[in-house]
């Protein structure tokens, strides 16, 4: 069933592995919730897709041209009538853009109606393959909407309810997820849980100079920290006051204390940049490891 011209859309990318399936059935489960519609789409790129290794990936004829568009068209059809049976009040549509899978969705993301992107970990296997694990740190560092990676198996994804995992760092990066993590939670009735990690000063300052006493004192670290996360909070906790909120300040390196804090069934979010980031680098080191470490759903906001 196709939606009005008003209403907003998730974007799915599928391409037969079990890491799209699970990205579909949780990008269904989603837009249902949230009262919107489901854009699925597969890409077919160009017989020179492969860029610097198209000499050893082969580019095959037109026969295999023509083949490839019925393989994708019938993925579609059966993606679309599977998610159909499962949730039969969605929306869906569905896009087949000739052109590079990542090309493909950041465009779609950059529709006016596109409110988020969801995108499976790891593809399909094989040499010609290999590379589709990038397609979502490239996406969440160029999209406008959020992007939403899962694992390359997320079981009941579309029954588990979890928490939603966010980080916390008192950046402009940080506050944008925040605020879309508040809003999950509100939506999804799941308790939020702000993550602020900490680490010792003294390492980081003696380079720099004379190091201050307070370089030493943790209890005077761990303090700043949690005024810096409920600054940060504050705002979005009287605007959902619904929803509860466990702030934990924790000493570890970020990327660690993020991923302790979360289960598999928890969606986790993360600025595309946190503190230090440098404009032009592809996507900060934080997210990074939280996309490639995380066992559950990971959603990028920039």
């Amino acid at each position: 069933m196709e939606g009005t011209s008003e209403q907003l859309w998730v974007v799915v990318g599928v391409d037969g592995s079990d890491s799209s399936r699970y990205a579909l059935e949780w990008s269904a489960n989603q837009a249902v919730q949230r009262g919107r519609g489901l854009t699925i789409l597969t890409a077919v790129g160009p017989p020179d897709a492969a860029g610097a290794f198209r000499e050893i990936v082969p580019r095959g004829g037109e026969q295999e041209t023509s083949d490839r568009l019925r393989d994708a068209q019938a993925l579609l059809d059966y993606a679309r009538d599977w998610i159909l049976r499962l949730f039969p009040e969605l929306s869906v549509r569905t896009r087949m853009p000739t052109s590079r899978a990542a090309d493909a969705l950041l465009d779609e993301a950059k529709q006016p109606d596109t409110s988020a992107v969801v995108v499976g970990s790891r593809g399909l296997g094989g040499l010609a393959s290999a590379f589709v694990g990038s397609v979502g740190i490239e996406l969440a560092a160029h999209s406008p909407v959020p992007v939403i990676v899962l694992p390359k198996k997320h079981e009941a994804a579309h029954s588990t309810k979890g928490r939603v995992v966010v980080g916390v760092d008192g950046s402009d990066s940080s506050r944008r997820a925040v605020e879309f993590a508040f809003a999950q939670a509100r939506w999804t009735e799941a308790e939020l849980v702000a993550v602020c990690a900490w680490q010792p000063m003294a390492a980081f300052v003696s380079a720099m100079g004379p190091v201050p006493p307070e370089a030493f004192d943790d209890e005077a670290v761990e303090a700043t920290a949690r005024r810096t996360a409920e600054a940060e909070l504050e705002d979005m906790r009287e605007a959902y006051a619904d929803v509860a909120v466990d702030l934990r300040t924790v000493r570890a390196h970020p990327v660690v204390a993020i991923l302790e804090a979360a289960t598999p069934a928890d969606l986790v979010v993360v600025g595309s940049r946190g503190r230090g980031g440098f404009r032009g680098l592809m996507l900060g080191s934080v997210s990074q490891s939280v996309l490639h470490g995380a066992h559950g759903p990971v959603a990028v906001v920039r």
